[in-house]
């Protein structure tokens, strides 16, 4: 199957998760960052998405399995009427951290995480000291990618995802390498679209990004002055978790 008018194009929506509350107090009293809900203000971001995505004739739905990519897929999807069910493929999880070195703020905190980012392209870089190396997480995040392409069963896909494996993604879909990924901010709940050219045996000819980082709820991003990461470690009580 092609996106109509074209002879071998597809097309893919590639997601991130809604707003969380990583400092919620069900994460405190258990340790799971992984079991993170969203937050009021996250279901409204992928109520936002659903409705922009509403007129879609989606042929793949696919998430990371995570609580977080999850409800965000299944909200969305409850705006389609004719909505495919919702996969997954757990390589499209977060990168995994490791551990971080003692920090005496939030700004410390940010400012540290930003600088593995960077450094993403060295050789063995790591996402945190004893994380998972960057360039290991994008084989497998392109990999899910390559799987999905590989099935010519159809044209249009929805994939909910994570900030890092997105950038990560993004990264190999402009052809810039791992040092594309500190550039591609991921606001929680956007939508990226990514088109891809298929030659012979079901391989990529061609990839071009038509969209990044859109966000249905604030298109103009208006007031939208601080980075995902910044907006996530500023906890706002009024979306706490609880």
């Amino acid at each position: 199957m092609a996106l109509p008018g074209t002879a071998h194009r597809r097309r893919i929506y590639l997601m991130r998760h809604g707003h969380v509350d990583y400092f919620s107090r069900h994460v405190r009293e258990t340790g799971d960052i992984h079991a993170v809900a969203l937050t009021r203000r996250g279901r409204s971001e992928a109520e936002a998405a659903g409705r922009a995505l509403s007129h879609i004739h989606f042929d793949r739905a696919m998430c990371s399995g995570l609580p977080r990519t999850r409800e965000t897929a299944d909200v969305a999807l409850s705006f389609i009427s004719d909505a495919p069910k919702l996969e997954v493929d757990p390589d499209l999880v977060e990168l995994r951290g490791g551990r971080l070195a003692p920090v005496q703020s939030r700004e410390e905190l940010i400012a540290l995480m930003n600088s593995y980012f960077a450094r993403a392209h060295e050789p063995g870089a790591t996402n945190h000291e004893g994380g998972e190396v960057f360039a290991a997480a994008q084989a497998r995040g392109v990999g899910a990618i390559e799987r999905l392409l590989s099935d010519a069963s159809w044209h249009i896909a929805l994939v909910v995802a994570h900030e890092g494996i997105n950038r990560l993604i993004l990264s190999w879909a402009c052809g810039a390498g791992l040092q594309a990924m500190s550039a591609f901010e991921q606001d929680t709940g956007c939508i990226n679209v990514i088109d891809f050219d298929l030659g012979g045996a079901g391989g990529t000819a061609r990839r071009l990004i038509k969209a990044v980082n859109l966000t249905p709820y604030n298109f103009l991003k208006h007031g939208m002055n601080l980075t995902s990461l910044e907006a996530i470690m500023q906890r706002d009580i009024a979306d706490v978790t609880v």
